[in-house]
């Protein structure tokens, strides 16, 4: 049963107030296929918008606070933590890997992965006049823990 529609089929948010307190974790990650050349000039910080990693650290973290906002049917969560960690993966990749922690009744999954992806897409924006055919790919969850359901690591 998916838990967002209720005995009507209608979407509606879902009740946490009967879940209990449990430190909650997720680690989320997405990836951008780029230029050699593009990769190389984020990692050494010469685009001329400025210091690319720094922004998209900056718009990982804002993001994940502002989850809520943006995906309908999210709760409003205190963050305890927040962190985006910004990798290169050979010559013409970047890995995002964003992890959210709170102390709840509900989940950071979507925080997370609302983190990883926009972190993602201001790296995009930041360096799309050196390379519009960036691709960003890969955003999924890699790990969470946490919860009723358990923990999760991707295999």
């Amino acid at each position: 049963m998916l838990t967002h529609l209720n005995t009507k089929g209608e979407a509606h948010i879902v009740d946490i107030g009967d879940k209990a307190v449990t430190r909650r974790r997720a680690v989320a990650q997405a990836r951008i296929i780029a230029k050699a050349e593009t990769v190389a000039a984020i990692i050494g910080g010469s685009l001329k918008k400025g210091d690319a990693l720094a922004v998209a650290r900056i718009a990982g973290i804002m993001a994940a606070k502002k989850t809520s906002d943006l995906i309908p049917l999210c709760h409003t969560i205190a963050l305890s933590k927040v962190s985006v960690d910004i990798e290169q993966e050979g010559v013409t990749a970047l890995v995002i890997r964003a992890a959210a922690e709170t102390i709840g009744q509900t989940g950071v999954e979507m925080e997370a992965l609302v983190a990883a992806s926009t972190a993602a897409l201001t790296l995009y924006d930041m360096a799309k006049a050196l390379d519009r055919e960036m691709v960003v790919t890969d955003i999924r969850l890699v790990q969470k823990s946490g919860g009723k359901s358990g923990d999760f690591v991707r295999a």
